[in-house]
């Protein structure tokens, strides 16, 4: 777990590049109304559970460089006893302090009469701007209250600045605790994804694989899939976010399956294809082996010191050679790159970012140039093949295969780790594993 200490060093580290006489200002994640009078399970949004691991929603941080009465300020909903017996635990103004180290806490009820002080003489307020609209109108409010007292010498902050910009490269470098975290997220999900190829047979339906995977998931304790588990079989696959989740399992199709567990804020992100009966047929172990290659290399490419893009573009060459020696694509392999011809089978990148979402945050390029892996990195390699069921310009027998492997990898100081490699990649022992079951 993430400890106090912790927590305390990301708060210090982000008021370290903040500039003087300024201010930080950070919304917890509001509930979401599901239907009517029933909401979604509660998400905390990831920066502010980033900074301070408080997991209320109507709750908000003021970090204040420098303040004498101390620089780490919550507010949140007071303890109240008839609210807990209906919805649950509060830990309220006191609760903040003791076990989430507040320097000040206050009842949210409260903040319209505390906060506009806090930002009253400031020259920056630091906040996600675009991020919850209504606090966005809120805390323009408060700013527009202290314009008009111009007259009577209030000074308004004069420059607002995106405080996720900053969080967000602090996030891109996973400490020891959320590699613990992320690894644990990595093998809960690696075992879900093992008990599916055990549990998959012809007759079944996907949201019964998925149901598997999902108790696989709890029964380790993880809080929640990280995303909607994708059970996609035969041409469903070809749907790169297929969620639906409805077809029967047929003999002889593939089933692609990606997913991932929640552990602790921390996500995994996994994807499997395999042959429902347990035995891949030629053309399936044709494209199954090309993009197991164009992964593998992927994988081999990622070091620090490299740019970005070379693992994608990796994927890329071996995805178009592949397709050319199968007389999938016809033409001279750099052409054909230059001319894309590789996106009516591979239309999206070889990975993201992976951590507390599971399109984790962090910039891509930086002065529009790729940014080159660090250690401490964490990221997906995911590539695959998906050709459409109606594609008239392929030979039959390869219409409606759909491959992706995805594994999550660290970058280490002299390579990557794959800590997710405990779900059989090669097609023999995909094969084995189903054949024991």
């Amino acid at each position: 777990m993430i400890t106090p200490k912790e927590y305390k060093s990301r708060r210090k580290d982000l008021m370290a590049v903040m500039e003087p006489n300024s201010i930080a200002v950070i919304a917890a994640a509001p509930h979401r109304l599901r239907s009517k009078d029933t909401h979604f399970p509660y998400k905390q949004d990831t920066t502010f559970s980033y900074l301070s691991g408080f997991p209320e929603a109507h709750a908000v941080i003021v970090l204040i460089p420098g303040r004498s009465q101390g620089e780490f300020i919550l507010f949140c909903r007071e303890k109240d006893r008839l609210r807990e017996t209906w919805d649950g635990f509060l830990y309220g103004p006191e609760g903040a302090r003791d076990e989430f180290s507040a320097d000040d806490a206050f009842p949210i009820s409260d903040i319209d009469d505390i906060l506009p002080g806090m930002l009253e003489g400031r020259d920056r307020v630091y906040f996600g701007i675009g991020k919850d609209a209504d606090f966005d109108k809120q805390l323009m409010g408060w700013i527009n209250n202290i314009r008009e007292q111009r007259g009577r010498g209030a000074i308004p902050p004069g420059e607002f600045v995106d405080l996720d910009h900053f969080v967000n490269e602090m996030r891109l470098i996973k400490t020891s605790s959320e590699m613990k975290l992320l690894r644990r997220a990595g093998t809960i999900s690696a075992a879900a994804h093992r008990r599916a190829m055990r549990v998959a047979t012809p007759g079944l339906y996907e949201y019964q694989v998925q149901a598997e995977i999902e108790y696989e998931f709890m029964m380790q304790g993880a809080s929640a899939p990280a995303y909607t588990t994708i059970v996609g079989s035969g041409k469903n696959g070809c749907v790169l976010h297929y969620i639906e989740n409805s077809h029967k399992l047929v003999d002889g199709d593939l089933v692609l399956i990606d997913a991932g567990c929640e552990y602790q804020d921390y996500a995994a992100d996994i994807t499997r294809t395999f042959p429902v009966n347990g035995r891949f047929s030629s053309p399936q172990a044709a494209i199954y082996d090309v993009v197991l290659a164009a992964h593998t290399e992927a994988v081999a490419a990622i070091e620090p010191g490299v740019p970005y893009n070379v693992a994608n573009d990796t994927t890329v060459r071996v995805i178009t050679q592949g397709l050319v020696d199968l007389g999938i694509l016809n033409g001279q392999v750099d052409e054909l790159i230059a001319e894309d011809a590789h996106r009516d089978f591979y239309m999206h990148n070889s990975g993201h970012w992976l951590g507390m979402d599971v399109h984790d945050v962090g910039d891509y390029k930086i002065d529009k140039r790729w940014r080159d892996y660090e250690a401490g990195m964490v990221l997906t390699v995911e590539p695959g093949i998906y050709i459409a069921p109606d594609n008239v310009e392929v030979d039959e027998k390869w219409r409606g295969l759909a491959v992706r492997i995805e594994d999550d990898v660290v970058v280490t100081r002299k390579g990557c780790e794959q800590f997710t490699a405990d779900v059989p990649k090669q097609r023999s022992e995909i094969e084995k594993l189903m054949a024991d079951r």
